[in-house]
């Protein structure tokens, strides 16, 4: 973590049962961001495929001294996340057509804000450790950096930013699978004894395009949380838990 990307390939599978114009809406969309992360967009390869599919390969650089690692988080460190939780639940509910128009306005705005901001807004701050939150969600990539990391990691549900509607779905069993695979992987590693069981089933959700997890030094937290704000980030970021000493239990809910 920590680069700039400077070149982006894309990479598509496209079905022959949809129009060509559907595929070259999703290609603008896919080079829009490339150009708002700063990178340009070369070319590409496009397959058949039943199901669509698209994605794009990046390349960039990074100072070596300035990398971003998955690891070395310490205790006493604040956990910050920069984006809501919520997107793998609130797909899920627009599945079953139950989703609200403004828990899917808050979904779509998440998944398409780019993490360059919150980057470059700690990036001259002392970071210990940082990941992003993608499908293993916030308790898989949680166990990575805590285990990698020697520490536990206590994160307080209650401060966690949800979008709009996720516990509620949680609540009606709108989670999806791939949330339950986390959570059988991850059982033993976690203590989610004392907290509901939607907090639960939010914390293993796997994300599209989710935030960063900042593992920063405590002291930091003002100043952090300041640079969050004044970047103007469309998601809301919040200081989400504190790293302790390594016990029986690397991830605790509280």
């Amino acid at each position: 973590m920590g680069g700039e990307p400077k070149i982006a390939l894309n990479i598509a599978g496209f079905p022959n049962c949809l129009e060509t114009s559907v595929l070259g809406e999703i290609i603008a969309g896919g080079a829009d961001k490339v150009k708002e992360a700063g990178a340009i967009l070369i070319g590409g390869h496009t397959i058949q495929n039943d199901q669509p599919i698209y994605g794009l390969c990046v390349s960039g650089f990074v100072h070596p001294d300035k990398i971003w690692k998955n690891y070395g988080a310490k205790p006493g460190d604040i956990l910050i996340l920069t984006k809501q939780l919520g997107t793998g639940i609130i797909t899920t509910a627009a599945k079953a057509e139950i989703a609200s128009e403004a828990s899917m306005q808050e979904a779509e705005t998440v998944m398409k804000s780019l993490n360059k901001k919150a980057k470059a807004a700690l990036q001259s701050l002392p970071v210990h450790a940082c990941t992003d939150v993608t499908g293993f969600g916030l308790c898989g990539h949680c166990y990575e950096m805590a285990s990698a990391s020697h520490v536990t990691f206590d994160l307080k549900v209650r401060q966690i930013p949800i979008i709009q509607g996720a516990l509620e779905y949680a609540d009606m069993g709108l989670v999806p699978a791939g949330s339950y695979k986390n959570r059988q992987y991850h059982k033993e590693a976690a203590d989610t004894s004392s907290v509901d069981e939607h907090f639960v089933d939010l914390c293993y959700d796997p994300q599209s395009s989710g935030g960063l997890l900042f593992s920063i030094p405590a002291e930091y937290e003002d100043e952090a949380m300041k640079r969050l704000h004044d970047c103007e980030l469309d998601t809301r970021a919040a200081v989400i838990g504190y790293v302790l000493t390594e016990q029986s239990k690397l991830i605790r809910l509280s």
